[in-house]
């Protein structure tokens, strides 16, 4: 019987950034330090960014020992190994625009942020504009306008999305967030508003997805001719 090599615990996707455009990145929750520092080692030999999600700041300590120029984008938790994206010329003009409806949104809008950045996209943030107090999303109005796409990150009852899916012309990307009181059920009734939407530029990812929800705007601010 053949032994079990160590090494095979897991088969990362080396050659994803250069066939896709964004690589594989290594969820950090249920993994041990060694497991992400040898997945990493081995993303780092195909060239693309090499990135962690979800790692807290014990993770980035250990990976940091190994890896000098890791960076810790600590509201989004992301570590990003090495090999950030330089921008490429249409993403210099054009730019994704990451909203929240609250400050308590943030961390997730911020793993968009991060991510759409590190892949090579402009990112301009506006925060805290939610439906409560409606009157502060229109101080920014023109960000909104000319972006190649939106990400907008909602809890509550997420109705964020189809507002201002109803005011621009590109595509919205919701993003329901896991806050918000009981009925809220951990992000889920902000989904189904989400799903519900009368305007039919908006889509939505999981809930609390904002690295799924940056690599789409990122791909999408890339093939942009706004």
């Amino acid at each position: 019987m053949k032994k079990n090599n160590w090494h095979e615990f897991s088969h990362p996707d080396g050659a994803r950034f250069s066939r896709q455009g964004f690589p594989e990145a290594i969820y950090c929750p249920g993994k041990t330090i060694e497991q992400i520092i040898e997945i990493a080692s081995r993303l780092q030999k195909h060239g693309g960014p090499v990135i962690c999600t979800r790692a807290d700041e014990k993770t980035f300590r250990a990976v940091k020992r190994k890896y000098k120029k890791a960076v810790y984008y600590k509201l989004a938790r992301i570590i990003l190994v090495a090999n950030p994206v330089k921008q490429a010329g249409n993403q210099r003009k054009n730019y994704v625009c990451v909203v929240t409806a609250g400050t308590t949104d943030i961390p997730v809008a911020e793993e968009s942020s991060i991510m759409a950045e590190i892949l090579g996209s402009r990112v301009e943030r506006v925060y805290d504009v939610g439906v409560a107090g409606i009157h502060r999303l229109f101080e920014h109005s023109d960000r909104l306008k000319y972006a190649s796409c939106i990400v907008v990150c909602a809890g509550m009852e997420g109705a964020l999305p189809s507002i201002i899916g109803g005011l621009v012309a590109c595509p919205v990307i919701g993003v329901p967030t896991s806050v918000g009181y009981g009925s809220n059920l951990k992000g889920f009734s902000a989904l189904l508003t989400m799903l519900n939407s009368c305007a039919v530029n908006v889509c939505a990812v999981n809930i609390d997805d904002g690295i799924g929800a940056g690599v789409i705007a990122h791909l999408i601010n890339g093939r942009a001719q706004w």
